[in-house]
C-alpha cells in the first residue's frame, strides 16, 4: 500500500468495532491475571485457565457469531459492547465475592482457578467474539478471504495494543478496578459511536446507563469487613499487588493477598513473624561472625532481615529487590533508611549476582511467595552462581515455603535436592511444629561440613549474636528423600507442579510471643486430592519418608 493510499484510508463503523474488541478481549486476559492471583497464585495452572477460557469462549463467540452474520449490523454490535460493558462492571464491583465462591468448589488444586475465570470472563469474552465475524459480514472489502484477513489484522493489532497498554502502562500507574472502568468506557463510547448520526433513544439510553453502572461499581464497591485490619495503602505494581495493613499495633505487608513481613509499631526490632529469626543461624555457621563483612539479601519485603542484619552486625548489607514499590514501601511504612552500610539494588537478584564483582559471606534468598515462585531462582544454575559469590567459608540460605514431608512437601524436597547439588554441605530448619505448609530455612554451606545440633546450640551459647538461637537450632529436620524429585534445572524446572499440592492446603506462619499458631486458612477449599489439614507434627521417632510425620522439635 503506497503512502497516498494509506492517506485516503479512513477506517468505517465495523473496523473500529473489530479494533476495539481486539484491545478490550487481551486487555482483560492481561487484567484478569491481576484478579485472580490474590486468590489462586500466578502458577502455570493459574495463566493456563486464563489462556483456555478466552480461547475457548472467543471460539464459541467466532462461531456464534459467524452463524448469525446475516443478520449483522452496526446497532447489533453496538447491544453487543453495551452487553460486554455491563458485565465488566459486574466484574469489577463483585469480582471478590465471585472469587470466593468459585474457590469454594471442591476442585483438585491445579484446576481450582478454572471457575472463576470462566465465571468472570467467559461471557464477557463470547460476546466480544461475536464483533469479527460481524465486521467481516459488513466489510466493504471484496471477497471473502480479502474480508476476513482485513479483520484478523484489525483485530490482532488491537490485541497487540491491548496487550501492550495494559501491562506496560495501565498495571503500573492505575488500580485493578480503574483499568476495568477505563475498558467499559472504551465499550461504551464505541457502541455509541455506532448508532450515530442517527440517535435513536433506546441505544442512547442504554449507553448512559451501562456508563452510571460503570461509574457506580467502581466508585462504591461491594461494602465488606476486612478482618486483616485497616489498609493503610494498596497499590498495583508491576508485578504485583501490593498492601500495608494495620492490625493492632502490627503492620504486614501483603504481596498478592499474601503475608510477606510484619513489624511491630511500638517495637520495630522484634521479629513479628518466627521464621525471620532464622535468618541469622548462618552466623553460626561462618568461621569467625566477627569477620563477616558483606551479606546479601535477595529480596526486600519489608526488609526485616536486612534491617536487623545492619542493626546487630558490623556489616554491609546489600538487597536485590527487584519491585521497587516494594523498596518504597518498605521507607514509607518500614522504617527502611538506606545509609553507607546498606544498600538497595532495584534489579532481579539472579542478575545482580551474575553482574557483581564482590563476594558474600551469606547470601540469603527471600523471594519467594506460597503461590509465586521465580523460576529462575530455583535452578541449579542460579545455585551455583550463588555458591561461586561466596567467600570461602560463606553461607547460603533459602526460605522455602512448603509442607516438611507428605502431600506438599515436593517443591522442599526438590529445592534441598537442588542446592545440596551445588553445595558441600545442606541443612534445614522447619519453623513450626505444625504439620503444614510453612516457611523452611534451607542452609547451605561453600565449605564442607558437618554441623550436628550440639555444635550449633555451643556455639550459639558462645557467640554474641545479640539474639538466642536455641529453639531455631533445635528445630533442625533430617534428610529429605529426594530420589522421587528432580534436581531443577534450566532445562527442566516443574516448581508449578511441584507446588500444586501445596495451594489448597493451610499456610502456618508463626509469630514471636504466641503460645501456639493456628494455621492460616487455606485460600481455597482442598478437594480429594488433597484431604489433609493442618495438625501438629507427630512427636514420634524421625524419618527420611516423606509421607511418615516428621518428628516435633526437641
Amino acid at each position: 500500500m503506497s503512502m497516498r493510499q494509506l492517506s485516503d484510508y479512513r477506517p468505517t463503523k465495523p473496523d473500529v468495532a473489530v479494533f476495539v474488541s481486539g484491545v478490550t478481549s487481551m486487555g482483560l486476559e492481561i487484567l484478569a491475571g491481576r484478579i485472580i492471583a490474590p486468590q489462586f497464585g500466578s502458577s502455570i495452572y493459574t495463566w493456563g485457565s486464563i489462556i483456555t477460557v478466552f480461547l475457548a469462549a472467543l471460539s464459541l463467540g467466532y462461531w456464534q457469531g459467524g452463524k448469525q452474520a446475516g443478520t449483522a449490523s452496526n446497532r447489533r454490535m453496538s447491544w453487543i459492547m453495551l452487553g460486554t460493558a455491563g458485565y465488566v462492571a459486574i466484574v469489577v464491583y463483585a469480582s471478590d465475592q465471585l472469587l470466593l465462591s468459585a474457590s469454594a468448589m471442591p476442585l483438585p488444586a491445579r484446576y481450582a482457578s478454572l471457575p472463576a475465570v470462566l465465571i468472570l470472563f467467559g461471557p464477557p469474552t463470547y460476546l466480544l467474539g461475536f464483533i469479527s465475524p460481524y465486521s467481516a459480514e459488513l466489510s466493504r472489502k471484496e471477497g471473502i478471504g480479502e474480508a476476513s484477513g482485513h479483520v484478523y489484522a484489525l483485530g490482532t493489532i488491537g490485541s497487540i495494543v491491548g496487550a501492550g497498554a495494559t501491562t506496560f502502562v495501565l498495571i503500573p500507574a492505575l488500580g485493578i478496578d480503574a483499568i476495568g472502568l477505563l475498558f467499559g468506557f472504551i465499550l461504551v463510547g464505541t457502541a455509541f459511536a455506532l448508532t450515530l448520526p442517527s440517535l435513536t433513544p433506546k441505544p442512547a439510553a442504554a449507553s448512559v446507563g451501562i456508563a452510571l453502572l460503570l461509574v457506580v461499581a467502581a466508585g462504591v464497591g461491594p461494602v465488606a469487613f476486612d478482618h486483616r485490619g485497616d489498609v493503610v495503602y494498596q497499590t498495583q505494581t508491576a508485578y504485583q499487588e501490593l498492601e500495608v495493613v494495620d492490625s493492632g499495633d502490627e503492620r504486614t505487608l501483603y504481596l498478592d493477598g499474601a503475608r510477606h513481613s510484619a513489624m511491630d509499631l511500638e517495637d520495630p526490632d522484634r521479629h513479628v513473624f518466627e521464621y525471620t529469626r532464622y535468618f541469622h543461624i548462618p552466623m553460626l555457621m561462618v568461621d569467625d561472625p566477627e569477620e563477616v563483612d558483606n551479606v546479601l539479601f535477595i529480596g526486600g519485603g519489608g526488609y526485616t532481615g536486612p534491617k536487623d542484619f545492619e542493626r546487630k552486625y558490623d556489616v554491609n548489607v546489600d538487597v536485590a529487590e527487584l519491585d521497587p514499590e516494594v523498596s518504597q514501601a518498605a521507607k514509607d511504612y518500614f522504617r527502611l533508611e538506606e545509609s553507607e552500610n546498606l544498600t538497595v539494588h532495584t534489579e532481579d537478584g539472579r542478575r545482580f549476582l551474575r553482574n557483581t564483582d564482590r563476594t558474600y559471606d551469606v547470601i540469603v534468598l527471600d523471594a519467594y511467595q506460597k503461590d509465586q515462585v521465580p523460576i529462575h531462582l530455583t535452578q541449579l544454575g542460579f545455585m551455583e552462581l550463588a555458591e561461586d559469590r561466596l567467600t570461602d567459608d560463606g553461607v547460603f540460605m533459602a526460605n522455602v515455603i512448603s509442607a516438611p514431608s507428605g502431600a506438599g512437601s515436593d517443591f522442599y524436597r526438590a529445592q534441598y535436592k537442588t542446592i545440596d547439588r551445588a553445595f558441600p554441605s545442606t541443612y534445614s530448619y522447619r519453623t513450626s511444629e505444625w504439620d503444614s505448609v510453612q516457611n523452611i530455612e534451607i542452609v547451605a554451606t561453600k565449605a564442607d561440613t558437618d554441623f550436628t545440633e550440639a555444635e550449633l546450640a555451643e556455639r550459639n551459647a558462645n557467640r554474641d549474636l545479640g539474639i538466642d538461637l536455641s529453639s531455631e537450632v533445635n528445630a533442625t529436620l533430617p534428610v529429605p528423600r529426594t530420589d522421587d524429585v528432580p534436581v531443577l534445572t534450566e532445562d527442566h524446572a516443574p516448581v508449578d507442579s511441584l507446588q500444586s499440592s501445596t495451594i489448597g492446603q493451610e499456610y502456618v506462619i508463626e509469630q514471636t510471643g504466641e503460645e501456639e499458631t493456628e494455621p492460616e486458612p487455606a485460600s481455597i477449599t482442598v478437594g480429594p486430592e488433597f484431604p489433609d489439614i493442618a495438625r501438629p507434627a507427630d512427636h514420634g521417632s524421625a524419618s527420611t519418608d516423606p509421607i511418615a510425620p516428621e518428628p516435633g522439635l526437641a
